[in-house]
């Protein structure tokens, strides 16, 4: 099978199984590193108890996203 084949094969499946098929490669490509993975489950754990305790507020993304676009006009 070629490289063009593999990729009409994949596309012609529904999409959840086109996920599971990019989820895999991707996989394959960056391996999951535990200590990571946990480390960034306590960033998220952390910045929700902020969130819930008020202590910070949630920007809607919208506004990010302008703010961003805005920054990098021409």
């Amino acid at each position: 099978m070629t490289m063009k084949e593999l990729i009409e094969a994949v596309v012609s499946l529904p999409v959840e199984e086109r996920a599971i098929v990019a989820d895999s490669v991707l996989r394959s490509l960056n391996a999951p590193e535990p200590e990571i993975d946990r480390r960034w489950a306590q960033v998220a754990q952390r910045r929700l108890a902020e969130l819930r305790s008020g202590e910070v507020k949630p920007i809607p993304g919208e506004e990010v996203f302008a703010k961003v676009w805005k920054r990098f006009e021409a």
